[in-house]
């Protein structure tokens, strides 16, 4: 998403969020982040000092601690803002309907809310789905655009991984027979709604730990600044001046409020909010913040090869002629035998026979064409023509090899050595062969591959560069599989795979420490999923996987783990760089205070500049100024970093140390170069209009 449209996307949040920041000054709110609680507090003593002593000064540190305040209530409302208006449009979903409950073998009427689990109901073309459940029975096309945002209906079916529907979707062809699975008030809409709304106060474990970095730097600065009056005041006798060192209250204020990691404390829940958010912009459903993050620091991949490395569907790509026989031939009675096909391997040999050959699809739906369908038992499709008009009777077959072999030792025919040896190439080179018989002779062989998706290389070469392993797990032959795997680029593969194995595999990895992500729609993937420390089930997946995972990609699409893992990564980077750049601007900051603070003292004159006064190297107007331009400048940091905090920084697939050195010479040093010049600038500004002396 470009930075137009991304600005453009949170335009209309602003309004509601700046109402929100208000309600946020809340002390049950502000408590809830004890970095930003310190300036709520300091904002609030700032205010009771004005009732005592109130001058100009004094009104203006007081207002800009409250802006600081409501600037970190904004970050966070801006990012939970996307997140409402999402949980507010699936609760207008939730209507009550009527639905058609099977009771006795009859139909029977009854509202929505009442569906218990088991209970099986009717739906036809054109009707609301009221409640979540599987198919038992049926076929249809069903319209989930309410849900995925995808306008193109999908195909629901009963049997198999995708037979979970989603109540408040609509039928639009045929009808369906549904168990239900989730009774009203834990649909999967409700569900959503509260990931959603929950996600806002979810606290990962990364989250936590630098939470306890920043209050422990928050602590140590208080306990700095309460020791600077005595400090001042020995050194104002020793120096047998009197007050020139600025100790008042307010001052003592700012000094806590930007010496405090401020910046990164009123970003952080907005950081991981808006982590949340890059999921969900990607139908990606996260139940807690914990579980992106976890996405960022996964080491092993574990994904399925049909439909995700692959395209899912064997692609014939070559006809091989047996010897003595031409490439025509093969093609001409590869196709005849799968014209009445309707797999898609079946229909993809038509198409190659006609692009490759010019062969157009016949017209074979005669009373003398008897066409013989593909079953699990011959493991062969074709078609048989009698003897008519002068011309010899015909049985085309094509199928697996070893059916093949056995039809034709049936048939009397010799299956030749050249062809035997195309069937182990093919095998070898992680292809399916599929032999194509005219009566008993051998006319050659087919070569189905399982088409690698494009591009999917360089992103299993991305995540190499970011430490993580990939292992493809598929149901082939080691054979087939080491050919595929090598084609794909994944690291590792695990052959004829079954469902334990997989379980092991995950419990291997995390026995030497790692993190593991994985993807699955089926029941029997259901305890893999619950077991990876990120577990994303398919949307059209069984009930037991989408309640086995962590997160649910409501597209199904098996390669979204790749983009959950970037989003991941990305969370993290972005914490980290604003982290580093929040640390860094601290040290800019306390050469504009302390020294403004100390200039005076050791003075050889009087209203001369003492030793101390050489740190002053912005040369600031005054303390005044220099105190009121520290304030100011860390109240509109936060303001100023709201759009990275929830744009996130740029996703690159890099190492951690070569992100490290990135962090430290852009955040790093961007972190104490911008302050100095903005410090400056507003010093200027604020001696020019009179708002300091």
């Amino acid at each position: 998403m470009s930075a137009k449209n991304e600005s453009s996307g949170y335009a209309h949040l602003i309004r509601p969020a700046i109402i929100e920041s208000f309600k946020k000054l809340d002390p049950r709110e502000q408590v809830r982040n004890l970095v930003m609680f310190v300036v709520y507090v300091g904002a609030i003593m700032s205010t009771f000092v004005l009732f005592r002593q109130c001058s100009g000064f004094n009104i203006q540190i007081c207002l800009w601690l409250w802006f600081t305040c409501l600037f970190a209530n904004f970050a966070e409302a801006m990012a939970e803002g996307r997140g409402k208006a999402h949980a507010d449009a699936l609760r207008k979903m939730r209507t009550t309907t009527t639905a058609r409950k099977i009771t006795g073998g009859k139909e029977t009427p009854v509202n929505s809310t009442e569906l218990k689990i088991g209970d099986v109901f009717v739906c036809d073309a054109g009707q609301m789905i009221p409640a979540d459940g599987e198919i038992v029975e049926g076929i249809a096309t069903v319209d989930e655009s309410a849900i995925t945002g995808e306008s193109a209906p999908v195909i629901r079916e009963s049997g198999g991984d995708r037979s979970a529907v989603t109540g408040g979707t609509k039928v639009i062809s045929d009808r369906i027979f549904v168990r239900v699975t989730a009774e009203a008030g834990n649909s999967f809409l409700d569900r959503m709604i509260s990931m959603i709304e929950g996600a806002r106060r979810q606290k990962t474990p990364n989250e936590i730990a630098l939470n306890i970095v920043l209050i422990s730097l928050t602590a140590l600065f208080i306990l700095v600044v309460i020791t600077l009056p005595s400090f001042a005041h020995y050194n104002e006798n020793a120096a047998g001046q009197k007050g020139v060192v600025l100790t008042t209250q307010p001052v003592l204020l700012s000094l806590i409020v930007c010496l405090i990691p401020t910046t990164i404390g009123g970003l952080l829940s907005a950081i991981g909010i808006a982590g949340i958010d890059r999921l969900m912009r990607r139908n990606v459903m996260a139940t807690s913040g914990r579980a992106v993050e976890a996405a960022g620091d996964i080491d092993v991949l574990l994904l399925d090869k049909t439909g995700t490395i692959t395209l899912g569907n064997r692609m014939a790509t070559e006809f091989l002629p047996a010897p003595g026989v031409t490439a025509e031939r093969i093609a001409d009675a590869a196709q005849l035998a799968s014209l009445a096909d309707e797999t898609p391997e079946g229909r993809s040999i038509a198409v190659l026979a006609k692009e490759k050959y010019g062969l157009r699809g016949r017209e074979v739906a005669e009373p003398h064409a008897t066409f013989v369908p593909f079953t699990a038992q011959t493991r062969m499709s074709g078609v048989d023509f009698p003897a008519r008009d002068g011309k010899p009777a015909r049985s085309i077959r094509k199928g697996a090899a070893e059916a093949m072999r056995l039809y034709v030792d049936q048939q009397g025919g010799i299956f030749p050595d050249a062809v035997a040896k195309q069937v182990e190439q093919i095998s070898r080179q992680g292809g399916t062969p599929l032999v194509v018989t005219d009566g008993r002779e051998v006319l050659g062989t087919i070569h189905l591959k399982d088409v690698v998706k494009g591009g999917i290389k360089e992103r299993f070469a991305q995540l190499r560069k970011m430490g993580v392993k990939t292992v493809m797990i598929t149901g082939d032959n080691a054979l087939t599989a080491a050919a595929i795997a090598a084609e794909a680029g994944v690291d590792d593969f695990i052959a004829q795979a079954k469902p334990e194995d997989k379980l092991a595999r995950i419990r291997q990895e995390q026995a030497g420490g790692k993190l593991i992500a994985m993807i699955g729609d089926g029941t029997n993937d259901a305890p893999a999923l619950a077991q990876a420390d990120v577990g994303v089930a398919m949307n059209t997946g069984t009930q037991a996987a989408r309640e086995a995972g962590n997160m649910v990609d409501l597209d199904s699409n098996p390669t979204k783990l790749i983009e959950v893992v970037e989003i991941g990564k990305q969370l993290l980077m972005t914490r980290g760089a604003l982290t580093t750049f929040s640390i860094a601007n601290d040290v800019s900051k306390y050469f504009a205070i302390l020294p403004a603070m100390f200039g005076l003292l050791y003075a050889t004159n009087a209203g001369a500049h003492g030793p101390l006064d050489k740190l002053n190297i912005m040369y600031l107007h005054s303390p005044q100024s220099a105190i009121l331009s520290a304030v100011i400048f860390n109240a509109l940091i936060i303001i100023a970093l709201v759009p990275l905090a929830l744009r996130g920084v740029k996703y690159q697939p890099l190492g951690a140390s070569v992100i490290l050195r990135k962090n430290m010479l852009i955040y790093g040093l961007g972190g104490i170069i911008i302050p100095f010049i903005f410090i400056k600038l507003l010093d200027m500004l604020l001696v020019a209009v009179h708002l300091a002396a």
